[in-house]
């Protein structure tokens, strides 16, 4: 359950608070896609026309404000990346899919990095995003490792290091720039069991 919604036991919110909790969440949405998570709440309450105290009372903070906004969101750009691996034929098709598509995802948008590279670790709702799509990693690093495709002691914390370093390298980014891309080819590349010249 996301940090905006009532809990059992929790008297209902008046008509107005439940307006200020969506104004608030709709005000959020916009600057998050806007400016990213890092967006002052303050600027998000002018957006919003409450107190910023509001966000507080209500969300606990950002970490709420964020599980009650992206959380959802970021369950679903999962689900998609999670969705086009598993189309893939063979598991170094699907090990490599998602990997390519987790660090394309994060090149393409600034608030899939920050939720992906767990730059809100005390988000609960996001950091469960985060575990889910570890997990469904680790199935693939099994898959494609029994098939003798993937070298053996390739961990899920590993691609959890793959993942903060092309975050690094996607924030930090000149305008334009896709080295990332290279880094990940050569990633990928080292980490085949049988590195040969065809491509997936």
């Amino acid at each position: 359950m996301s940090s905006g919604e009532r809990r059992a036991g929790e008297r209902p919110l008046r008509a107005d608070a439940r307006r200020n909790m969506e104004k608030v969440m709709e005000a959020a949405a916009e600057a998050f896609a806007r400016d990213g998570l890092d967006v002052p709440l303050e600027d998000i309450a002018r957006s919003a026309g409450v107190r910023a105290g509001t966000i507080y009372n209500r969300f606990g903070g950002r970490e709420g404000l964020l599980d009650a906004v992206v959380a959802d969101v970021a369950a679903g750009w999962l689900r998609a990346v999670i969705d086009r691996a598993t189309g893939q034929s063979t598991p170094w098709g699907r090990f490599t899919a998602y990997v390519a598509g987790m660090c394309e995802e994060q090149a393409a948008d600034p608030v899939f990095n920050d939720v992906f590279s767990r730059r809100y670790p005390d988000a609960p709702d996001l950091r469960a995003v985060c575990d889910r799509s570890l997990a469904f990693g680790a199935e693939l690093i099994r898959d494609a490792q029994a098939d003798g495709a993937l070298r053996p002691g390739v961990s899920a914390d590993d691609l959890a290091r793959i993942f903060s370093v092309n975050a690094y390298l996607v924030r930090e980014r000149p305008s334009g720039d896709d080295g990332w891309r290279r880094t990940l080819q050569f990633t990928l590349d080292g980490l085949r069991a049988q590195p040969d010249s065809t491509s997936e």
